[in-house]
């Protein structure tokens, strides 16, 4: 199969799929890029379990994808191939047929063939009994995966739909030894052997993870850096400081306008900022299954309670949290407006209306003046508990007392991932990678049906319109059929939507090859990224 250019179907341009190579330019070689990761750990090594920054910013660069998003593309929506060479699809859609590269090898030395994305996708897509997958059901129209020798994969879907390539690039996606897969499929939980750009050499838990250069990268000439060292840290003020020292490179989460405009005040032009919109939102669960957030009175009265739109003006200002919208990233042709928005409870202009109607329902449902409940949280600034804060006021403008309980990532994880839930009320999130909504909202469907479900609430309603949606080629019909998810997910307000991301990246003018996207997950395997001697 000859390289191929992607124009990818979910872009609306065309079924056949190619990689071509980027473009020469005067990258320089050497050099360790030092950069901070805003979090004191991360839950485990694993990336097809795991949802966290904390864990793909360390161990993405030593992994490959099948496919992936062009790490040089600047306006990040053109996909490629990684480890494959390309790939084509029948013309029913329902049938993808990838090519392997030759000559993968994984760190240990083993040789990568079909067999191993197959078992990769597989643990994926099936997990076995006691696996985390949070993002299976993004794969809900695959019917089987299989290998057809050593260098092809094939795909058969159930339909076809434009939401499969994107999430068959999903970033976590890492490839994994079979071998390894069969004999333990919780082995990649404490271990990191991959086939990309980085060898993993040591980490000290909740300090740093290092990494160094593949000499054996089935890329010619890549990567460009010595290695990478990931520093973490929870605390923006000392990602800050850092920075403005040059004992770090680049953080690629985000930051506040504010830490820009101080650090741009202070270093120049020996600063540069990157900005997007922000594939992220914020949200908070009351826990259905416990008084008295088992009544829907309750929940929807902690929903009117909260005022985006005033949150927003706030907010902005600083943290990282700004646009107001429903369970879709706004801008999307899929996105309710803003004038849909208002007309949801919750969403009202009228913010003191909102707040007596949220009264009225807490005093029906029986829940007296000065209800006190926690508040679970993440031990995160950005923007976890700027949010958070923001929360407990709007709660106590309706006459409840919520404290708030902030805990490290890791055990904050095991929280959401114990069933039934022990929480009062939780914050989570749903940041995904590539702009994907048509199966980005599978967060919220059953929690049977994905373990991205951190309410634990088994809702039929949902998972048929999720299904609807997937599955419906005209958009018109599609959206009607996304906003009436939206209208009916925020009526049984299992999820609390506060505010969508705005992404502010910093780092040295020495630091080349990185290109901001929508999403803090992408283009982190750093094998394009150079540093200026």
């Amino acid at each position: 199969m000859k390289p191929l250019v992607l124009l990818a179907s979910w872009l609306g341009l065309g079924a056949l799929l190619l990689v071509m190579p980027h473009p020469a330019t005067a990258q320089q070689r050497g050099g360790t890029l030092v950069f901070t990761i805003p979090a004191s750990d991360y839950p485990s090594m694993d990336g097809h379990r795991e949802e966290t920054f904390a864990m793909i910013h360390a161990a993405a660069p030593h992994y490959s994808l099948l496919i992936r998003l062009d790490p040089t593309d600047k306006k990040a929506q053109r996909l490629e191939g990684d480890a494959a060479e390309g790939w084509k699809v029948s013309k029913d859609g329902k049938t993808y047929t990838f090519e392997l590269r030759r000559g993968i090898t994984f760190h240990d030395g083993a040789h990568m063939t079909a067999e191993d994305v197959v078992a990769s996708y597989n643990h994926i897509i099936n997990p076995p009994t006691g696996v985390a997958s949070p993002r299976r059901s993004y794969y809900s129209m695959v019917d089987s995966v299989s290998a057809q020798g050593d260098y092809t994969i094939v795909f058969k879907l159930k339909y076809p739909t434009d939401a499969f390539l994107p999430a068959l690039a999903q970033p976590y996606n890492f490839l994994y030894e079979a071998k390894k897969l069969k004999e333990d499929p919780h082995w990649y939980e404490t271990h990191t052997v991959g086939s990309g750009p980085f060898v993993f050499k040591s980490e000290q838990r909740g300090a740093n993870w290092v990494g160094v250069r593949n000499e054996h990268y089935f890329k010619k000439g890549l990567p460009y850096l010595d290695g990478f060292e990931a520093i973490f840290t929870p605390k923006e003020n000392i990602e800050i400081e850092a920075l403005r020292g040059g004992r770090s490179m680049i953080q690629f989460r985000g930051f506040p306008p504010a830490a820009r405009d101080e650090l741009k005040a202070a270093l120049g032009d020996k600063i540069v900022a990157q900005e997007s919109v922000w594939n992220c939102s914020l949200f908070a669960i009351p826990n259905s299954f416990k008084k008295p957030f088992s009544d829907i009175r309750v929940r929807q009265a902690l929903n009117l309670a909260i005022d985006r739109w005033g949150g927003s003006q706030f907010l902005s200002k600083v943290a990282i949290a700004k646009a107001v919208g429903g369970v879709v990233i706004p801008g999307d042709k899929l996105a309710m407006s803003d004038e849909e928005l208002a007309t949801l409870p919750g969403y009202w202009r009228d913010a003191k209306k909102s707040k007596e109607e949220a009264r009225r329902l807490l005093r029906e449902a029986g829940v007296p003046e000065g209800f006190s409940f926690k508040l679970y949280n993440r031990n995160t600034d950005q923007p976890y508990k700027f949010v958070a804060t923001y929360l407990i006021d709007q709660w106590r403008q309706v006459g409840l007392n919520v404290e708030q309980v902030v805990m490290p990532t890791a055990p904050f994880f095991a929280m959401l991932y114990k069933d039934p839930p022990q929480y009062d009320v939780t914050m989570d999130f749903n940041c995904q990678s590539i702009v994907n909504p048509t199966a980005d909202i599978q967060r919220f469907i059953s929690k049977d049906r994905t373990d991205g479900n951190h309410g634990y609430y088994i809702d039929r309603k949902l998972d048929q319109l999720f299904d609807a949606q997937m599955q419906e080629p005209n958009f018109v019909k599609h959206k009607k059929i996304v906003d009436e998810f939206q209208r009916y997910l925020n009526n049984q307000a299992y999820f609390l939507t506060t505010l969508w991301w705005n992404r502010i990246t910093l780092q040295s003018s020495k630091v080349h090859g990185w290109n901001i996207t929508p999403s803090h997950y992408l283009n982190q395997q750093l094998e394009v990224v150079w540093l200026e001697q």
